[in-house]
């Protein structure tokens, strides 16, 4: 038997920020059965940077050092697991960022025509608003 800690297996996942996701998953797959795992007396920094609220200050959370059997079923569910997490997100898309881009992580061609859209639709509206506002103020005599 190969056993890991999981410290160690959360430095594999494709895409760091999401180990807080990755702890949860992993856990519930110890509770339910799925993987062999036992929680060990120290705890690890997870790799994930979490930032505060209406600041740039960031900040990283510790969780419980686990230990796990490494088998070929453990292998193929992280494989699973880490592609999931690596790809879409619930609640939102990753950032994009350099390094996103440069690990495939996020197309740069999407992100191209997303932003002519949202160009376009920014200059559409601010012609509408000043064409909204010349007929607005000529149309008004004052009394």
């Amino acid at each position: 038997m190969a056993y890991k800690k999981l410290s160690e297996q959360v430095m594999e996942l494709s895409n760091p920020q999401r180990s807080d996701t990755f702890v949860k998953q992993f856990q519930e797959a110890v509770r339910a059965g799925k993987i062999d795992g036992a929680y060990l007396p120290e705890r690890f920094t997870m790799p994930k940077q979490f930032t505060r609220r209406g600041s740039t200050d960031t900040y990283q959370k510790d969780t419980r050092e686990m230990i796990f059997d490494h088998t070929p079923d453990f292998e193929a569910w992280f494989e699973e697991t880490n592609r999931e997490l690596a790809a879409a997100r619930r609640g939102g898309n990753i950032k994009p960022s350099m390094e996103a881009v440069e690990s495939g992580l996020v197309d740069f061609q999407t992100m191209v025509e997303e932003t002519r859209r949202k160009m376009q639709a920014s200059f559409e509206k601010g012609q509408a608003l000043g064409k909204g506002r010349a007929k607005t103020t000529s149309g008004k005599k004052k009394k």
